[in-house]
């Protein structure tokens, strides 16, 4: 798939993808409040954020269908951690952990560049044939 997802189709790790922009913090989402996009589940901390994402999904959703960003700058789909994370240039950019981040943010353009890169060779073929 070319979305990570959990158990039951659930998205980013259940953490809701709009608070990433609208609170700035990783926020757990309800599995009482959740919108299916593209058949994934996305949990959102209130109402409000689900409203947001339904009005305008792919302005919320992250980079790389949600798997980390860095390792995505070499062609693999690895799992991520929703708390290590960056927003740019409008865009939520998921991590596998808070050293992933530091890393991917020592050239940011580039990596982006080489991610985007390999996103539509590898977007629907599974992470262990990478």
């Amino acid at each position: 798939s070319p979305v990570n997802v959990e158990p039951g189709g659930i998205g980013l790790k259940g953490y809701d993808p709009v608070a990433y922009f609208t609170s700035g913090a990783p926020t757990p989402g309800s599995p009482e409040i959740t919108a299916i996009h593209g058949g994934t589940v996305y949990r959102f901390a209130d109402e409000d954020n689900r409203e947001a994402f339904s009005a305008a999904p792919d302005k919320y959703l992250p980079a790389y269908g949600g798997f980390c960003a860095l390792a995505m700058s070499f062609g693999k789909k690895v799992d991520i951690d929703p708390t290590a994370w960056r927003i740019v240039d409008d865009v939520l950019y998921v991590q596998a952990n808070p050293r992933a981040v530091e890393i991917w943010e020592q050239d940011i353009p580039a990596n982006i560049d080489k991610a985007d890169g390999f996103w539509p060779d590898v977007m629907d073929r599974p992470p262990g044939d990478l």
